[in-house]
């Protein structure tokens, strides 16, 4: 079964680490996919792990994707970072950094995207937060207000988009098993890490036209 055929996705930090988990399980469930992108390296690597038959359902222009369809049907926010330190050990620039990484890229990417969906009545808009701010948490002062500030926004903007037949939901990743992690903390015991395969099965499943009954929801992982 391919229950994305025919439907339009965006993937917003595709070439990451979970953003190429998310981008080869949504082309696995069959929809045109786009990714934009800021990194070579990470474009070429995803490039390479597409398989040749899900190539033409690629793209890696937001723009090009859709004035050839004239629609999106799913955004995946999944741009963002990390960085630690308490408020006393946080700079302006980091705080700013933060911000720009977590919270702003969600509003930039829905600011460009919902409008065409509230045109089509329909929409699944899947904002990637983050487990570890649930409750807030000190120690990573920044980060934990941005990705806080991404949950309260998927929570409002989901309000204002159901009556559009668009749901806005929220995964919240546990530390996942990735190479930046790995070398970030390389004496940790990675046995409860989730695969980033797992994160990008559940965005899947909030990308479905099934799940439109499911919107302001936190999904942790």
């Amino acid at each position: 079964m391919t229950p994305l055929a025919g439907r339009v996705a965006v993937v917003t930090g595709g070439t990451g680490a979970l953003g190429q988990a998310v981008v080869l399980r949504l082309l696995a469930d069959g929809a045109i996919v786009a990714v934009p992108y800021a990194v070579e390296a990470e474009r070429e690597r995803l490039t390479q792990r597409v398989a040749a038959a899900d190539r033409q359902r690629l793209t890696l222009q937001a723009q090009g994707v859709v004035a050839a369809r004239g629609k999106i049907d799913v955004l995946v926010a999944g741009v963002g970072g990390f960085a630690g330190g308490s408020l006393v050990e946080t700079d302006a620039d980091t705080w700013k950094r933060m911000l720009d990484l977590n919270l702003t890229s969600v509003f930039s990417a829905t600011k460009a995207v919902v409008p065409s969906m509230v045109r089509g009545r329909y929409g699944r808009v899947v904002v990637v937060a983050s487990r570890a701010v649930v409750p807030p948490a000190g120690g990573f002062i920044a980060y934990t207000v941005a990705k806080a500030g991404a949950i309260a926004f998927t929570q409002a903007l989901s309000q204002e988009s159901y009556p559009h037949g668009i749901t806005v939901n929220a995964v919240l990743p546990s530390t996942m098993d990735t190479p930046a992690n790995r070398a970030a903390m390389p004496d940790n015991d990675r046995k409860g890490w989730v695969p980033v395969e797992a994160v990008a099965d559940a965005i899947a499943v909030l990308a479905r036209e099934a799940s439109g009954h499911i919107t302001g929801t936190l999904l942790a992982v």
